[in-house]
Order: structure tokens, then sequence, then C-alpha cells
């Protein structure tokens, strides 16, 4: 007989990797269960920025942490993950917009986030090819991005170096009491089970207030030099966090590859599995819009991903009470590769009873939640 598991955690994508590695490494004894393949789902779909959010103080905080713990990693992280320490450039497109920017310094500065001011002549000093007439930005610098599937492939290898069983192409049917039940038959016992399952969460454990939020992404050509910092409208923040009618945002990236990468858009369809060309078009027409030199340059592929939301827009992180063996680690929607590291931190300190970094308990799984969230 097999010996049993301390803690089986179910996904394999960035979460899921980041919180099986630390818990080996924290001595306990794990089980990685994924469906697929590493870094697929939402991690697979991902745009990969490594950001500060200060959409709330609490969100704050885990991003500081979380980004910090990232700059921890890079050293380690292969060539293949493309982390890039290019910077967040936040483009204020009027003075209103210019003022907000100067309101957020302060606040990430009480976190330990660097972050400048810039003006107008700043701002085309450090990107020429916007479009003329902005009122300027906020530069955050020690934001980063990377490529996602390439690292949650690479933890997993990591995570099996560290004694991690890691089980592929193996779906989870149910929960018990204590363990989970395998779609191909038999059941697998263990102390604890996180959730990491994404969007996939809810079917696990009903009633978790997750929706899939819908987003769209694009890739181009290579057009080196384009872009320098990864850029972000001031304005994202009440488009993208904000539940209603289908929205779009001007977020772009350099990859190392040359390429740029090309958002977003959010849309609650449930898990309508078409792309929507109008949304599409109205991502790209607000991304050029912002940077008219992108009608130069060639689209080679869009897809699109299932974001796992929460209406109060923060992630679920710690035990689930009607489950006491279960742990939820999800609902992270766009943040979800940054919140990564943090997240794992949580976990980790709560399965094994030691000192969170960050506090817990704004991210309960079971707090009181908008009905929004758990409409779908």
């Amino acid at each position: 007989m097999s010996r049993t598991p301390d803690v089986i955690v179910i996904g394999a994508g960035m979460v899921g990797t980041m919180t099986a590695l630390g818990l080996a490494e924290a001595g306990a004894r794990v089980t990685l269960i994924e469906g697929e393949f590493p870094g697929g789902g939402s991690t697979g779909a991902a745009m990969g920025h490594i950001v500060v959010m200060d959409d709330s103080p609490e969100q704050l905080a885990l991003c500081a942490h979380s980004r910090d713990r990232w700059h921890q990693l890079a050293a380690s992280l292969p060539a293949s993950g493309e982390h890039d320490r290019c910077g967040t450039l936040w483009i204020a497109a009027d003075d209103a917009e210019f003022a907000a920017g100067r309101q957020r310094i302060a606040s990430y500065a009480a976190h330990g986030v660097d972050a400048e001011l810039v003006d107008q002549r700043g701002l085309y000093q450090l990107e020429p090819h916007l479009r003329p007439g902005l009122a300027g930005g906020l530069l955050v610098p020690g934001d980063a991005v990377c490529y996602p599937p390439a690292i949650a492939r690479a933890l997993t290898e990591r995570a099996a170096s560290q004694n991690v069983t890691i089980k592929l192409r193996t779906h989870v049917d149910s929960l018990t009491p204590h363990g989970v039940r395998l779609s191909e038959g038999g059941t697998m016992a263990a102390g604890g089970v996180v959730v990491a399952a994404g969007v996939a969460s809810p079917r696990l454990v009903p009633g978790l207030p997750i929706v899939p939020r819908k987003g769209h992404l694009v890739i181009s050509d290579r057009r080196p030099g384009l872009v320098r910092h990864q850029l972000v409208e001031l304005g994202y923040l009440h488009s993208a966090h904000t539940f209603g009618a289908a929205s779009v945002a001007f977020n772009l990236q350099p990859r190392r590859t040359g390429q740029v990468l090309i958002g977003s858009s959010r849309e609650l369809v449930g898990f309508d599995q078409e792309i929507n060309h109008a949304l599409l078009g109205a991502m790209l027409a607000r991304a050029t819009g912002f940077l008219p030199a992108l009608h130069q340059v060639r689209v080679l592929r869009s897809w699109f991903g299932f974001r796992p939301a929460t209406a109060d827009k923060l992630p679920l992180i710690g035990p689930w009470p009607a489950l006491g063996n279960v742990w939820i680690a999800a609902g992270h929607e766009g943040l979800g590769i940054t919140l990564a590291t943090g997240t794992a931190d949580i976990i980790v300190a709560g399965i094994l009873g030691t000192t969170p970094p960050v506090n817990p308990e704004p991210f309960r799984p079971d707090r009181p939640m908008p009905a929004m969230a758990r409409a779908a």
C-alpha cells in the first residue's frame, strides 16, 4: 500500500503548483493532481502580469507581498518563463486620471512599493509611440511580466524533485470526508485537500462563490522596441473590477520575443466557447487608440480563457468550514499569476499552523459575498 500523502493539491495551474511546492519545501508529503497538464486552464490563457494592484487595501497588501516573493524567485526561473521586470506604466488619459495616479503613490509607499508620477513630457520619453495628448502616467518599476505556462511546468518539475507525487490527466470526481474520489475509479486519502482548480473549483465544492469571467487576448507579430513597459490605462480598475456588461480596457505587454500581447476584455457569459468578435474588435480599437502604431503590426493569434471571479474582487484563500479538511486557493480572476506566491504562503501557513505573511481574514472563502458572485 502506498503511503498516504499529508496533502492533496487539486490543480496544476500557477496557484496549485506554487502551493504544492511550498508545502513540500515546508516538509509536507504532497500529491498534486491535474486533469490535463501543468499550466493549462486559466494559467495557460493568462496575460502573465506580476503587478501590484490597489483596488482595495487587502488586495494591495497581498499583491505587494506576492510581488516581493516573485522577485525572490526570479533568478531561479527558467529562461522559457520569460520573466521580465519591465515595470508597469499606468496611462493617464486626462488631468482627472493624472490626479488619481498621484493619490495612489502614498498607498503604494505604505507597502514598500516604489512608484513615480510621470508628467506628459516624461511619458513620451518613456513610450514615444503613445498617441499625442495624454496627460502623463504612473510608473511602477518593480512590476514584471512572464510566460505563465512555462513557469507552471517548471514549478511542477521542481515539485517532483521535492518528492511531490504528480498525477497528470487524472480527474477528481468529488471530495470525500478524508480525501478525494477519482473519476477513473478509486479514492485517495489525505489529511488535507487544497482545491486550486480555478473555475472548476465550484464543481468540487458546491456553494463556492466563484463564477467564470471570460477574457480575450491577442498576440502580435514581432515588432521589437514598440513598447518598453507594460502599459495599462488608469481607467482599467473601473472596467476590470466592476461586474456588469462586457467591457474592454487598454492593457499591453512587451514580450521578450519582440511580440506584443494585447488585452483585455471581460464578460460574464458562463462557459461560452465562441470568440466574441465584436468585443475582440472593441478591445483592439481601444489598444490602437492609445498606441496608433499597432495599426502597422500584424495580429498572429487570438484566444480566450475563463478567469475565476468573485463579486468582492478578492480571492478565496483558506479553510472551507463545511468540509473540515478542505482548503480553497481559487477565485483570483486576473491576478492569479501575481498572487500565486502569496496564496501559497497563506495556505502553507494555515495548514502547518505558522504565522501567515499577510492577514488572511479578508480572503476567507466563507466570508459574506454579494449575490452576483453566485450567479453564473
